[in-house]
C-alpha cells in the first residue's frame, strides 16, 4: 500500500508511507541537506534516518529483537578484530556518512582506515562526516525488501566502498560487492573471509544464521 499525506505544518513536504519506511520528499524550495540535518536534530533517536541521492529523506523503524541480536554479533566480531588489527575503526548502525553523490547513508556496520579518518577535520567528525567507508555490511531484517537493499549496495559501491557484504540470514547467503565488479558474488558457508581492506578478518556466520534460536 502506498499513501501520501500533506502535512499542514509544512505543506511543502510530502510524507510517503512505503512498506515499513517513511519517505519525506522535500518541496522544490527546500534544501534537502539542510532539511535532513534539521530533522536529525529533532527526531526520535530510535529511528534511522538516511538521505538518498535524489534528496529524499528515508525514516526506518527500529530493528526487531532478532535483527538487533544478529547485527550485534556482526559488529562485535568486527570490532574485536579491528581493535587487534589496529589499521582502522568500526562504526555501528546509527552512523551516517556523507557520500560523494550527495546522499547520507548508514550501514549496519562499517570499517574505515585510520588514514581516511585522519584526513577529515576533527570538528567534522562530530557530525555527519564526508567519509566513504572501505567496508560496509548490510543485514536484511524481516521488514526489509531485499531488492531495495541490493539497490543500496550498488549505491555504496558507486560512492567508492571497496567491499560490501549484504547478508540474508533467513536464506543463509551473502552477496559480496566489490568496487571493480558490477555484479555481486553469492557466497554460502558458516564463515566468510575479508579481502582487500579487510584482509585478516573472518566473520563467523553461525550466530547470524541461528539468530535467537535456543
Amino acid at each position: 500500500m502506498r499513501m501520501a499525506v500533506i502535512v499542514e505544518a509544512t505543506p511543502k513536504l510530502v510524507f510517503t508511507e512505503y512498506g515499513h519506511k517513511l519517505i519525506i520528499q522535500p518541496g522544490e524550495d527546500e534544501d534537502p541537506q539542510a532539511l535532513f540535518e534539521r530533522i536529525c536534530a529533532d527526531f526520535d533517536k530510535q529511528q534511522k534516518l538516511e538521505l538518498d541521492s535524489d534528496g529524499n529523506i528515508i525514516i526506518t523503524a527500529p530493528a526487531g529483537n532478532e535483527s538487533s541480536y544478529r547485527n550485534n554479533q556482526i559488529s562485535k566480531q568486527l570490532s574485536i578484530w579491528a581493535d587487534q588489527d589496529g589499521r582502522g575503526k568500526v562504526f555501528d548502525s546509527s552512523t551516517g556518512f556523507k557520500l560523494p553523490d550527495g546522499s547520507c547513508l548508514g550501514s549496519d556496520a562499517a570499517w574505515i582506515s585510520n588514514e581516511r579518518i585522519a584526513a577529515v577535520p576533527r570538528k567534522e567528525l562530530r557530525g555527519f562526516a564526508r567519509l566513504v567507508p572501505e567496508f560496509i555490511v548490510e543485514l536484511k531484517s524481516q521488514t526489509d525488501r531485499f531488492s531495495e537493499l541490493r539497490k543500496k549496495m550498488h549505491a555504496w559501491r558507486r560512492n567508492g566502498v571497496e567491499l560490501g557484504w549484504l547478508i540474508h540470514p533467513e536464506k543463509q547467503f551473502v552477496l559480496i560487492y566489490r568496487l571493480n565488479s558490477e555484479e555481486p558474488e553469492e557466497y554460502r558457508g558458516e564463515s566468510i573471509r575479508g579481502e582487500g581492506p579487510l584482509s585478516g578478518f573472518t566473520l563467523d556466520l553461525r550466530p547470524v544464521w541461528t539468530g535467537l534460536d535456543i
